[in-house]
C-alpha cells in the first residue's frame, strides 16, 4: 500500500497514511462537484467513500462532470463514480446510494465527514440540520458562472448564514467546478489526515471585470 501512496507518504508519513484507511466520508451529489471530488479523494487512501445521488447522466452533464463519457446517458451517477473509485484505488471501498440526501440520512450510516456536492440550497439546509444532529463537520461548496464558494462548517450554521431559497443557477463551465471541488477536497483531506483546517471561514472566489481572480474571506456566525 505504501508504494501506491508513495508521494503522500513523503508528505505526512506512513502512520497518517495508514490512519486514513479508518476514515469514512459521504459525498452528497455525484455530478459536477461530486465527480471531481471522487477523483481527488478516491485515490487518497480514505477507507470508505459513500457516493449519494438519485440522478442519471444526461448529455448536457458530460462537458463538466468528469466521471462521465458519451454512452453513459441514463446511468446512475453515484454508481459510475463508485465504480471509478474502486477501479483506481484497491484500498478504498466505494458505496453507491441511488437516492437523495434524505434517503441516505435515513440509513444512519456513520461517517467522519460529509462533503456537499449538491446544486441547491434546500438540500444544503438538510445537510446542515443532519450534521448538527450528528455533531459532524461538513464541507460546503457551490459554483455558478465563473465564481464559487467553499467553507469547512463546524460550529457555524449554514441555515443561519444563508437564506434558503429555490434558485435557478446561471450557466457554468467545467474549470470552476473542478477548482472549487479541489479546494473542498484539500480541506477534507487535511481534516481527515489530522492537519490544521480553518473552520467556519467562507472563501468566495470570483473574476472581476478585469479578469482578475479575487478571493474574499468571511467568518460565518456561530
Amino acid at each position: 500500500m505504501m508504494k501506491y501512496f508513495h508521494r503522500q507518504v513523503q508528505l505526512w508519513g506512513e502512520e497518517t497514511q495508514q490512519n486514513l484507511q479508518s476514515k469514512r466520508i459521504a459525498i452528497i451529489g455525484s455530478g459536477g462537484l461530486g465527480s471531481s471530488l471522487a477523483f481527488a479523494l478516491g485515490a487518497s487512501g480514505i477507507g470508505e467513500i459513500h457516493m449519494v445521488d438519485f440522478d442519471e447522466v444526461s448529455l448536457h452533464n458530460i462537458h463538466r462532470q468528469i466521471a462521465f463519457k458519451t454512452g453513459d446517458e441514463g446511468k446512475n451517477k453515484a454508481q459510475i463514480n463508485a465504480q471509478i473509485i474502486e477501479q483506481r484505488c484497491p484500498f478504498t471501498k466505494a458505496i453507491a446510494h441511488d437516492c437523495d440526501f434524505a434517503g441516505w440520512a435515513a440509513k444512519n450510516i456513520e461517517v467522519d465527514l460529509i462533503i456537499d456536492a449538491t446544486d441547491n440550497l434546500p438540500t444544503r439546509g438538510e445537510i446542515n440540520t443532519y450534521a448538527k444532529e450528528k455533531n459532524l463537520p461538513w464541507v460546503y461548496g457551490s459554483v455558478e458562472a465563473f465564481h464559487g464558494q467553499v467553507c469547512f462548517i463546524d460550529e457555524s450554521s449554514f441555515s443561519d448564514a444563508f437564506k434558503i431559497i429555490q434558485k435557478t443557477p446561471a450557466g457554468i463551465a467545467a474549470p470552476i467546478v473542478m477548482h472549487i471541488a479541489s479546494l473542498q477536497a484539500n480541506l477534507a483531506l487535511r481534516f481527515l489526515a489530522g492537519l490544521s483546517v480553518k473552520k467556519d471561514m467562507l472563501y468566495y472566489l470570483y473574476f472581476n471585470d478585469e479578469g482578475e481572480l479575487i478571493t474574499q474571506k468571511f467568518t460565518l456566525p456561530k
